[in-house]
């Protein structure tokens, strides 16, 4: 794995335990680039801070011209979606993916929300076809590790937990990039950050014991991956 994508999309602009009021998730992040380098120091990283800049949203002018068809394509549209085809590029070119993302009010920031927003684009990174009923969406995006970076306030949040029902972070992402074609995804979770003490520490330390472990993982395993299908920046 020679490229990383390493984003942040929590709104703390600092690290936890290093910065006043740092970010967990930013944090973690770091740690894991971190430890893949020195593993393989080789491997260049992307680093997309969405939580400091984010994405501009899904405007009228980025719908019409994301579904504007060949014929009709304008030189102004180009510029429209410049953004969304970089963020594209990010991610077509990366080997894995880091993301940190902290769970506010039960889904994701609204940062990261503009960066699904912008991946997800008919013809660019998914196909449809009204033809086929049963399956009409094709991905277009090779599948590559994704690991997802969350912390929480609260605890009982993970799946089967007994406050599951008002987390719909992981089950959001995951729909998201596996509509693209990224399957692969292994998320850390942290809880009991408004909580601290103790119980936050643990958590903590199990999430870094966790990540470690699935560092090493990965790099032992590595496969390659076959390229993106090219699409035309028009579609």
């Amino acid at each position: 794995m020679k490229r990383i994508l390493h984003l942040d999309a929590s709104a703390r602009p600092g690290r936890a335990g290093i910065d006043p009021h740092g970010s967990v998730t930013r944090l973690l992040t770091r740690r894991v680039v971190d430890r893949w380098q020195t593993l393989r120091p080789d491997t260049a990283v992307t680093y997309r801070d969405v939580g400091a800049a984010p994405p501009a949203p899904v405007s009228a002018a980025w719908i019409e011209a994301a579904f504007a068809p060949e014929a009709a394509h304008a030189p102004w549209m180009d510029e429209v979606l410049a953004e969304s085809d970089q963020l594209i590029e990010e991610v077509r070119a990366a080997d894995a993916l880091v993301l940190g993302v902290p769970l506010y009010n039960f889904s994701v920031p609204s940062a990261f929300k503009a960066w699904i927003d912008n991946i997800i684009r008919i013809g660019r990174t998914v196909i449809v076809n009204p033809d086929s009923l049963d399956d009409p969406y094709t991905p277009l995006l090779a599948d590559r590790p994704v690991i997802l970076i969350v912390s929480r306030g609260g605890f009982g949040m993970n799946e089967g937990g007994p406050l599951a029902h008002m987390n719909h972070l992981e089950a959001s992402v995951r729909t998201a990039l596996g509509f693209i074609g990224l399957t692969s995804l292994h998320e850390v979770a942290v809880e009991y950050q408004e909580l601290g003490g103790d119980l936050l520490a643990s958590s903590l330390r199990n999430a870094e014991t966790c990540l470690d472990e699935l560092v090493m993982s990965l790099q032992s395993r590595a496969p390659a991956r076959a390229p993106a299908v090219p699409q035309p920046l028009s579609a």
